[in-house]
């Protein structure tokens, strides 16, 4: 059932590769109903220096030197409960407050609520979808495997390996990882951490011995050459310096594995619908500069994709409902 559910999911995200919006009249910015009138709060579910961070901190950069916002922009990191407890702060705001609070939300975010509590998506208003992400499997340098073939050959001889990542998307591709080479949890367990950044910490320390990350929170470490990646979890080869990183087919007679990760945006229930156009507006815009499609797309390898708010509401509720259905069929 794990694996139908990872099939499933990547169909849905197929059918998003869209450059979507543009010829709609979003309101804010453009139709001039509703503009900030005070500092913005941005929660981000997950801890410092992982794949979220990275993502929401790059948009509010560029809100700022593009002048699309001219308030200051406070980005919060609140892992607390895997998440829940800054989900259940941002749900709950009312009032101007929830005008001036946005969140980062993705399909990892997604599948956890509805995973460990009662919270559906009509506890928030979805802004933007952003961005399409994949993972890829590392080792630190000092570990003792320095290659994916390596690492099937202890499994295969009885040695326990384990592995280590954040919650939701990542946790997932792994499962369909374990699915495919026929490995035992018991063998193979998987750490759940609060970030991928917390995650390549406990690799680079030894205490786990490998990593499921995406490329944005990984690089720096690659490029410094302490974490080594040995295997791309996708249908194809990433490009720029993960090009020679192969992927599950290359290595023996297995099917790839893909679980891609959406990267959204989303608001408060509570939040005006011409706010929520707004923000809408101002993140196309943000899609739409150079800095993003180069220094943060092109940079750590992701797929340009764009969902305003009208497209990300109905995505993400699709998202849910067909992950609800799948997760009903595994219980």
């Amino acid at each position: 059932m794990k694996k139908r559910l990872c099939v499933c999911a990547f169909g849905m995200v197929l059918s998003a590769f869209v450059w979507a919006g543009g010829n709609q009249d979003q309101g804010g910015a453009a139709g001039g109903t509703w503009a900030p009138s005070r500092n913005i709060d941005w929660v981000v579910t997950s801890s410092a220096g992982g794949g979220s961070d990275i993502f929401t901190r790059f948009i509010a950069d560029i809100l700022a030197k593009e002048g699309l916002v001219s308030n200051t922009i406070l980005v919060t990191n609140n892992a607390t409960g895997m998440g829940e407890v800054g989900r259940t702060q941002v749900s709950g705001l009312r009032g101007a407050g929830a005008d001036h609070t946005i969140m980062t939300f993705n399909s990892g975010d997604l599948m956890s609520m509805v995973q460990n509590t009662t919270r559906r998506m009509d506890s928030f208003r979805p802004i933007a979808i952003m961005a399409i992400d994949k993972q890829l499997l590392y080792v630190s340098k000092a570990s003792r495997f320095q290659n994916f073939q390596q690492v099937m050959d202890a499994v295969r001889g009885g040695t326990r390996i384990v592995a280590g990542g954040s919650r939701g998307d990542d946790q997932m591709t792994f499962q369909l990882l374990l699915d495919e080479m026929k490995w035992g949890e018991a063998q193979v367990p998987y750490i759940i951490h609060h970030s991928s950044n917390d995650a390549i910490v406990a690799a680079l320390g030894g205490h786990i011995d490998l990593v499921i990350s995406k490329p944005a929170a990984a690089a720096p470490f690659v490029e410094a050459g302490e974490l080594i990646p040995i295997l791309a979890l996708a249908h194809q080869r990433f490009g720029g310096n993960l090009a020679s990183v192969p992927t599950v087919s290359e290595v023996g007679n297995f099917n790839n594995v893909e679980f891609p990760v959406w990267r959204g945006i989303a608001g408060p229930a509570s939040m005006s619908p011409e706010a929520q156009a707004f923000w809408a507006s101002v993140l196309q815009k943000v899609a739409e500069t150079s800095t993003w499609q180069n220094e943060y797309i092109g940079k750590f390898l992701l797929l340009p994709v764009f969902m305003d708010h009208l497209e990300a509401t109905k995505y993400m509720l699709e998202f849910q409902n067909e992950f609800m259905e799948i997760l009903g069929a595994t219980r």
